[in-house]
Formats: C-alpha cells, structure tokens, sequence
C-alpha cells in the first residue's frame, strides 16, 4: 500500500456512528416535537383534537372554537413586524470606521435580496406559536450563476436535531440538519445514489397538513454539521449523505465548510426553558384558559338551541303525528282520539344563570391578562380614563410584554447579522457591485470586496506574525416606524423651528435643551447645530474684522455697514417664539403633553435600538 495514502476521515463507518447519534438527539427532543405539533395544531383552530386527549366530556356532536388565542399571536406578530429591524455596524477600531460604514450600506442589500423580511415573519410565526424560531444563514455556491452568495431562510424547528441538555445551540458536539427530497432529482444531481435509494431508516417528524403529502419516491437527506480545532483555531465542518451514501465531506476535502466556527443556525426563543435552546409560547401558556372558554362556549350554544327547539314527552298511545308536531310550518297537528293532558308534557329547561357567563368573562380576561394582550394594548381604553398622560402610561405597560419578545428577536438578528458578516469575510474574494442609497438618499452603485475584513499586520518590527482580525459590533433598531411616529416626528421637528432651534444664535441654549430629550436622530441633530454654532461664531468674527478694517480705511462706509447688520440672525428675528403661530391649528389646543404623550403610546410595543 502507498505510504502517502490516506483513509478518508468520514467513510461508512463513521455514516452510521453518525445515524446512531442522530436517532439518539431524536429521541432526546421526543417531548419538545409532540408539544410543537400540537402547538401548530391549536394555531389552526384544530384543538378540538388535542382536547380530546385530555378531556373525557361528551360533546354532543359540537366543541367551539374561539378565535382568542388566535388574535393574541395575531397581534404580537403585528407589534414585532412594526418594529422590523435595521443593523447599524460598529467598529471597535477607528481605523475600521470606513469598512464598517461600507458593510452597513450592503448588509441590508444582501438581506432585501434573500427577502429577510418575509423570512423575519414566517420565524416569529413559529416563535409566537411553538416558541421558538429558527434562522439559517450559509453560502449557497449556486446563486449568482455560480459566483454564490449568503443565503438566509426560516427552518422548521423538527428538522433539527442537537445534544440533548445543550441549552445553547453552539454546545451541542453534532447538529443535523434533514430535509425530505425526490429520489429522481437527488439521481440528477448526485449520481453516485443511482440504484441505491430504497428508503431510508430515518424520518423525522412532521406537522399534520391540511393536504396529504406523500412521501413515496422520497428519501431524507442529513446534513451534518460539527466542531475542529485546526491550527489553533475552532473551525466547522460538514458532512451530507443519504442513507450509508456519502455525498459530500469538508473534512475529506481537506478544507473547512466555515472558517467562523459556529453552526448556521440561531435560535430566537420566547420564553426560554432551562436546558433547551428551545422554549414555550403562547399556545403553551394560554391554552388551559382557551380550553375553558371554548367548553363554555359549547354549553352555552346548545343551552340556547335547547331553548329555542322546546322537548316534549310522548305518551306511547298518545295518538299524536309526530311528524306534523315537528313541522313548525303546519298549523294544525291531527291526533287520534281524544288528547289527555299527560299524552305529551313539555321537558322542563333551565336558561343558564348570568353567573356562569359572567365566569367565561373572567376566562377571558385572565387569558388576555396572561397572554399580555389587554385591552390597552389592542387600543381600547376603560372607561372614566380620559387624561392622555394616564392613557400613555397604561399603553406604555401593556407594550411590555411585546418589547420584551422584540429585543430577543432583535439579539437573534444580530447573530445572523454577525453570521453574514463572518461570510462575506470567508467568501467575497471577488468584488462585486451593490446599489445603495448614499447619505443624501441618492442611489449609488458601489464596488466591495473582503479585502478589508483579512487580518491586518500590527506594523510591530520584529514580529510581522502577529495580525489583527477587523471586528464589528452589530445594533439593531427598528427599521419601519409607524405612520403615526413619523408624523409625531415631523410635529416635532417644526415645534423645534419655531422656537428657535435651529437659529445660530440660539444654538448654545438649543444644545443644553437637546442634552436633556431622546428622540429618534437627537445625535445628528446636535452634531449640525454644533456646526452651526461654531459656523456663527467664526462668521461673527469675520464681521467684527471687516468692520474693524473699515473703520481704519474707509470709516463712512464703515458707519454705514454697521447700520445695516443686525446685531441677531434672520430667521430668529423673524420666526419669533413669542410671534410664531401655534403648531397644529385648532390641534394646537390639546397641548404638547397630549400630542407627547400619544406618541409615547403609539411606540409602546416597539423596543429601543439594541446590540
């Protein structure tokens, strides 16, 4: 045998102590799968199905299916897609400034081309309703025409499979990732499993479609990815196979999958679960008091139809048509003989008394309480509340709740942020064009490359080793306000005017007032004033020159420049505060505080910018 030959780290061997492990994190999450499904089941107002599970209570042939736990996901969906997020790329370097500016003008470029925000709405559907969503970034070699480019897409949580007790993905020493595929085109593209696909012996679990989905002629491939240290560093590698057939292996490629180490995957969890990177969500805390409600609502319905359709007994001999006692539509009912008045007696019927209805409500408000989807929130107000500062106040706890689950979503989009990041830096060799949008809002087409995100020499004599690797710090903020933001924004901007803001020689008083407030571009807008000031003062001095040299040289013409400028700014002199008409017109009579405190309530739900 060659000396210099080699055995392929990943062989059939190491296939199957790969499925064994595999079939071992299936059934760890065993429990965690059963609870998604049915979380997904209840999502389709199918409870009806798990309730029988768990409820011995005849139905009478109808169950009720209230829409309550479906409005509170609707509407925590619709707080988080109001508050869809922006990255802000941060250098830890100053001489990282420019690269980290260029790398916040493309990021949103590559997120936009893999239509993130749709991706961002299909994972937070899964998180609201099984607790947990799931993004994927990875380099797909196939776009572009073979350039490739990063790719970003929302998983469904029960195709994947980590160690149990792993409460943080990147724990976990193997992650499977599975996906049910059609055995001819699996043919087409790996030639190798020609005449080998027969079925496999793993199938992962699967949600119970409106549809039926056949799974004939189909086989699942595994993609398996784990952790080496190489070269003193943590690197990934990834192994793909269908069955006992290889089809693909970093390791015996002798290079990397990812040079970043990390698995492709972030986790966004609800509400966590100790030992888990997984959690639980609304369905789960909500479902007790949904199951209640719904029961009620059962009774109700056929004490009412019991109610309105009265019930007789009937005497066997009555002589009585039943037929046409039946037949609301006929007048007359014929019977044979002479009727007694025990040939039929009216069932007795009890409407329900106003305490059980008054409970149902209690139901619901205690599911509306727990989910954090009251009343306040949804933008209706208890009555005897009219002042806007309560108002504000109320609105502002309700939104706790939906800011909370946002900023967790907002950490989860900063790890994919970081994942995309760690991409360009291992693949973007080539430059390539993006159109932006420049400070101005002006559309620009720029050129980029990895060039600047390689490791950087120290410039240290004597030790040309030693390199600095480019790293950055991912904020997120809200990308979309609402129209009402906006608005508030725009009033306040001209408030801000007409008192003189934005006068030169105000500038001083504005940047003390400015110090003390917090709004969306409070920063920018002290940095212009600033400039203005400093602007102001030099032109001052220029003045008091040019007066000052008039006054040696020419002095009646200096008497005359002095006459005819004034000692203050234009726009202050004209734009008084005192003689400025009130913002808003006939709005104006609510005050500021009111028109504050609405915009306080209307960004209730939406969290502040996070790292």
């Amino acid at each position: 045998m060659d000396e210099n030959f080699r055995a392929p780290a990943v062989d059939g061997a190491r296939l199957e102590e790969l499925t064994r492990i595999l079939q071992g994190y299936k059934a760890g999450k065993a429990h965690l799968e059963r609870r998604v499904v049915a979380a997904e089941n209840w999502w389709k107002l199918r409870n009806a199905a798990e309730e029988s599970r768990e409820s011995s209570l005849a139905d009478g042939g109808f169950r009720s299916k209230s829409g309550w736990l479906h409005n509170v996901i609707v509407s925590k969906h619709a707080d988080a897609m109001d508050a869809f997020p922006e990255p802000v790329i941060l250098p830890r370097e100053p001489d990282d400034e420019a690269e980290a500016a260029m790398l916040g003008s493309i990021i949103p470029v590559v997120m936009a081309q893999n239509r993130f925000e749709e991706v961002w709405s299909d994972a937070l559907w899964q998180k609201l309703k099984t607790g947990t969503g799931v993004y994927k970034v990875v380099w797909d070699a196939s776009r572009l025409h073979g350039l490739g480019d990063i790719a970003i897409s929302e998983v469904d949580l029960l195709n994947l499979f980590w160690e149990p007790g792993a409460e943080d993905i990147q724990q976990s020493r193997y992650l499977f990732h599975t996906a049910l595929e059609d055995n001819d085109l699996l043919e087409a593209q790996w030639p190798a499993l020609r005449g080998k696909l027969r079925g496999g012996s793993f199938a992962a679990t699967r949600f119970v479609y409106d549809d039926a989905v056949p799974t004939d002629g189909k086989s699942t491939v595994i993609d398996c990815y784990y952790k080496k240290w190489e070269e003193g560093r943590q690197v990934l590698h990834y192994v793909k196979y269908v069955g006992d057939t290889l089809l693909y292996s970093s390791e015996n490629e002798g290079r990397p999958l990812y040079e970043h180490g990390l698995y492709p995957f972030v986790f966004d969890a609800l509400f966590p679960v100790e030992g888990s990177p997984c959690g639980y969500g609304f369905v789960d805390l909500c479902k007790n008091a949904q199951t209640a409600i719904d029961l009620m609502d059962s009774a109700f319905i056929r004490n009412t139809m019991v109610g309105a359709m009265p019930r007789y007994f009937k005497r066997q001999d009555a002589g009585v048509n039943e037929e046409e006692l039946l037949d609301l539509s006929k007048p007359l009912v014929a019977v044979d003989g002479n009727l007694g008045d025990d040939a039929l007696k009216i069932i007795d019927f009890r409407p329900l008394s106003g305490n059980y209805i008054e409970y149902q409500r209690e139901r619901i408000r205690e599911l509306r309480e727990t989910s954090g989807n009251t009343e306040t929130s949804t933008g209706n107000i208890a009555q005897g509340v009219t002042a806007a500062s309560a108002i504000a106040a109320l609105q502002e706890a309700s939104g706790k709740g939906s800011r909370d689950s946002t900023r967790g979503s907002y950490r989860a989009f900063a790890q994919v942020v970081s994942l995309v990041i760690e991409l360009i830096r291992q693949f973007y060799g080539a430059p390539r064009r993006f159109r932006i949008l420049g400070r101005t809002g002006a559309q620009d087409f720029v050129s980029y490359s990895n060039a600047g995100l390689q490791p950087q020499s120290l410039g240290i004599p004597g030790e040309e080793a030693l390199a600095r690797v480019p790293e950055f710090d991912v904020e997120v903020k809200a990308q979309k306000a609402s129209s009402y933001t906006r608005l508030s924004q725009n009033e306040l901007a001209l408030q801000f005017y007409h008192l003189g803001f934005f006068d030169p020689a105000q500038a001083e008083q504005a940047l003390l007032c400015l110090g003390m407030m917090d709004f969306d571009g409070r920063e920018e807008l002290i940095e212009k004033l600033s400039r203005l000031g400093s602007e102001r003062e030099r032109l001052l001095a220029f003045r008091e020159l040019a007066l000052a040299l008039a006054g040696k040289y020419e002095p009646e013409l200096a008497a005359g420049l002095a006459a005819g400028i004034p000692s203050g700014s234009g726009p202050r002199s004209v734009h008084s505060a005192s003689a400025a008409p009130r913002l808003g017109g006939e709005k104006s009579k609510e005050g500021a505080q009111v028109r504050l405190a609405r915009s306080h309530a209307r960004a209730a739900s939406q969290p502040e910018a996070a790292r």
